[in-house]
């Protein structure tokens, strides 16, 4: 199932962006791309959601769960059997005996309600301001040629002439890589193999 986009039509709009009843759909679009942007780099879902989760289980006894905040866990399984000696903690699981049986690594599967429980605002200004890039490029009229982020590095009026740069990111919707960074930092980063319900 797919999570709802972190910002709407109608934090747009707030946000100061004009957007005409025939552009909603591409801006719905441009939500769910935007939103697919800033959980990827935060390898969390931000937004509040329920999922199963994967892990190696290790001889620690403390197990981290990704997809931080995580409220709630509500099934664990070491191997498919379950297990009830586990308590959640900042995050993580602690169970005694560790999460592992025998030699090797085992594979824990757990319920978890993880994320927050609203989009906090500098995040829907982030969507809204990747939303208004995208929008702008899709109202040129320029044959789509705008589609590509393009930047004007130089421009001379007398025999016209534009000079345009790249800043090697190929659409409106990439996030530069210090701010991937920093939502990693924020949401804990690494989520390894997710189902959402």
């Amino acid at each position: 199932m797919a999570l709802e986009p972190l910002a709407t039509v109608a934090d747009l709009v707030a946000l100061g962006l004009t957007v005409d009843d025939s552009e909603i759909p591409i801006v719905q679009n441009y939500l769910a791309v935007a939103s697919a942007a800033l959980r990827d780099a935060a390898g969390s879902p931000i937004s509040q959601t329920t999922s199963t989760v994967k892990l190696d289980g290790e001889r620690d006894q403390r197990l981290r769960l990704p997809g931080s905040p995580v409220t709630a866990v509500t099934a664990v399984t070491i191997d498919g059997d379950p297990v009830s000696d586990w308590r959640l903690r900042s995050d993580r699981l602690w169970r005694f005996g560790g999460w592992t049986r025998g030699s090797g690594p085992s594979e824990v599967e757990a319920t978890i309600t993880h994320g927050l429980p609203e989009v906090p605002a500098d995040l829907i200004d982030l969507v809204g301001r990747l939303v208004a890039g995208a929008l702008a490029s899709y109202r040129a009229d320029d044959g789509g040629a705008s589609l590509g982020t393009q930047i004007v590095t130089s421009e001379r009026i007398g025999d016209y002439a534009v000079t345009y740069g790249g800043d090697g990111l190929a659409t409106d919707m990439e996030l530069p890589a210090y701010l991937r960074e920093r939502l990693a930092a924020r949401f804990g980063g690494g989520i390894q193999t997710m189902r959402s319900r």
